[in-house]
């Protein structure tokens, strides 16, 4: 079974690496909608994969230290694309919760990325 759970954070970055001229180069921000994904069994005792609240006391620190925050100062975020923030994520939460399957992480509401791990 595959259990989810979603997260929002605001950040702010740009894009040194794009050409100049390139919309994405200058300081701008945006509403990051975060799925995570975590396959497992089903207890049988307590009838559930995890307990929702027990990922939410493990992640929160994490966003916590990209909400309304400057992305291209956060270490390991110089180049902060989506592709790489969803890396970022991965790693960080990865260590903490080793179920994790996958990240669905979207940058505006018509645009993101799913990582699965490498």
């Amino acid at each position: 079974m595959i259990l989810f759970k979603q997260f929002k954070f605001d950040s702010a970055h740009f894009l040194p690496n794009v050409p100049k001229g390139h919309k994405c180069r200058g300081l701008h921000g945006h509403t990051y909608q975060l799925t995570l994904y975590f396959e497992g069994k089903i207890d049988e005792k307590l009838g559930w994969i995890m307990d929702f609240s027990e990922i939410k006391r493990a992640v929160d620190p994490i966003i916590e230290c990209i909400d309304h925050k400057l992305l291209n100062e956060v270490e390991g975020l110089e180049n902060p694309t989506c592709e790489l923030i969803a890396i970022w994520l991965w790693d960080k939460i990865r260590l903490k919760i080793p179920q994790l399957s996958r990240i669905k992480l979207f940058e505006t509401p018509t645009s993101g990325v799913i990582f699965e791990g490498e």
